[in-house]
């Protein structure tokens, strides 16, 4: 398990490449709380934990494979 202070953040352009939705359908599945929230790090600047955004795609896979 990482510790919170060897955690890697993401922008959202690598958010992006790894999920395959637009930025508009992303904050409002955040919003809706079906996605990780971002993380504020400055007045112009969000990033979300990398760890989070693996765990939610392995939880789609997961429901995928439950589903079978």
């Amino acid at each position: 398990m990482l510790t919170p202070d060897r955690r890697k953040l993401l922008r959202l352009p690598d958010v992006l490449a790894r999920v395959p939705y637009s930025r508009s359908h992303l904050w409002r599945m955040e919003r809706e709380g079906k996605f990780p929230r971002r993380i504020k790090l400055g007045a112009n600047r969000v990033a979300w934990a990398a760890d989070e955004i693996q765990e939610w795609i392995t939880s789609r896979i997961r429901a995928r494979d439950d589903a079978r």
